[in-house]
């Protein structure tokens, strides 16, 4: 189901800090953080659609990586309607944006949102961030601060989201302010991208899923869960994936922004 937390034109030296968990079924097969070789992608990779959830532009060149400040991530919105097979993939909006040359608002005003499986994309540069859905909320461009969206509408306040907006905040923004080496506040954000907290009873949203299910997936991380036709002890789904992607001003005469990710995998979740 997964969750992003964007602090966007915070910190001078770093227009970007996003943070992720993608949320998957454990047996959805799956290739870690690499630089692509077929595009100009480095990213994850999901093995059945091709596409990403999360990824920024990097090109290689005959002795270094080119990048154009381009990122993106795509979460899938969660209403009770299944996605049917004649449906494109979502992770296919990441590496059609990041493999193009149009603005983050022009890429988002024609995409042809009806071909897709409800979605909230999140795409930008160094200079402008927009976030889209094909359940009516429109291309908005992101203003300067921190935002936080889950399966719903990128406003709603769930338990999960606002969770993590708190304890952002807390500990790992004012962290940043002080000294935004990446050592210095990385454990931090993986600890808050590993809350596993679930929500009261009174708090879960309405998405069309059970309450048994809600109460599962109303955490930031969401512990090895068994869904379907399966025992018990069998996990199916779980947080598969955390990542923090940054971009970076950097001095470099190639390029004046530097993307990042670092990716931490949950190997712990596999299928007896």
């Amino acid at each position: 189901m997964c969750i992003v937390a964007v602090a966007w034109q915070l910190f001078d030296e770093m227009p970007l800090v996003l943070l992720s968990n993608r949320d998957e079924f454990l047996q959805r097969p799956t290739e870690p953080l690499h630089q692509w070789s077929d595009q100009p992608i480095y990213a994850g990779r999901d093995k059945k659609s091709g596409g990403t959830w999360l990824g920024v532009h990097r090109e290689q060149q005959a002795s270094f990586y080119e990048q154009n400040g381009r990122w993106a991530a795509v979460l899938n919105y969660r209403d009770g309607v299944q996605a049917s097979m004649d449906e494109r993939s979502r992770g296919g909006l990441v590496t059609d944006f990041l493999s193009s040359g149009i603005s983050p608002m022009a890429f988002a005003r024609q995409i042809s949102l009806q071909d897709y499986a409800g979605f909230n994309l999140l795409i930008g540069d160094a200079t402008q961030a927009v976030v889209v859905n094909n359940r009516g909320h429109a291309p908005t461009p992101l203003y300067s601060g921190l935002h936080v969206i889950s399966n719903g509408q990128p406003d709603d306040g769930w338990f999960k989201t606002e969770k993590l907006r708190g304890r952002l905040r807390q500990e790992v923004l004012p962290l940043i302010a002080e000294d935004d080496t990446f050592a210095y506040w990385q454990e931090a954000a993986f600890d808050v991208l590993s809350d596993s907290r679930q929500a009261p009873a009174d708090k879960l949203p309405d998405t069309g899923m059970t309450n048994e299910i809600e109460q599962v997936l109303s955490a930031i991380y969401i512990e090895p869960v068994a869904f379907g036709e399966v025992a018990s002890d069998s996990p199916t789904y779980g947080t598969c994936t955390q990542s923090i992607l940054t971009l970076r001003k950097d001095d470099n005469k190639i390029s004046r922004i530097a993307a990042d990710i670092v990716s931490r995998e949950i190997n712990t979740h596999h299928l007896a």
